[in-house]
């Protein structure tokens, strides 16, 4: 098929494949900007659900996170060893209550930034001007529901 102007039309596309091939970017994107602090996508997630719901489970971070309870405790343990969070377990067998560091919260002010960073390219003034419509379009459904 083509246009008035004689041109191709493009073709019809599935919102799940232009979303799944945005989000791929914006990952990829995302872990370039993290690597020089030693963070990932996924590490930051659990490193921002532990500052936000102190004393969180593994059993809650892995519900949050889509993912299993060991790891979890493994990303968790990778955390714990840089510094970055504590584990308050008064006793093995005993709930763990989760917590974010100061070190930690100084990590997550600069990833904050990074990400930022990110948004700009992907999504700012200078972005492609679609990406810029889902940024708004994803802007506008989460603040739909606060109040005004």
């Amino acid at each position: 098929m083509t246009n008035e102007n004689g041109r191709p039309r493009p073709p019809v596309t599935s919102p799940s494949i232009v979303l799944l091939t945005l989000a791929r970017r914006i990952e990829s994107e995302l872990n370039a900007a993290l690597a020089p602090l030693d963070l990932t996508v996924s590490r930051l997630g659990l490193l921002g659900h532990i500052a936000g719901l102190p004393g969180v489970s593994f059993s809650d971070l892995a519900r949050m996170s889509g993912t299993t309870v060991q790891s979890v405790h493994a990303a968790v343990k990778v955390l714990a060893g840089a510094g970055l969070v504590r584990d308050n377990t008064a006793r093995a067998g005993s709930a763990s209550t989760i917590e974010i560091t100061p070190d930690g919260t100084s990590l997550l002010h600069a990833a904050r930034q990074a990400v930022a960073s990110v948004d700009d390219l992907l999504f700012g003034p200078e972005a492609d001007p679609i990406q810029r419509q889902v940024a708004d379009a994803v802007r506008a459904a989460f603040q739909s529901g606060e109040p005004s």
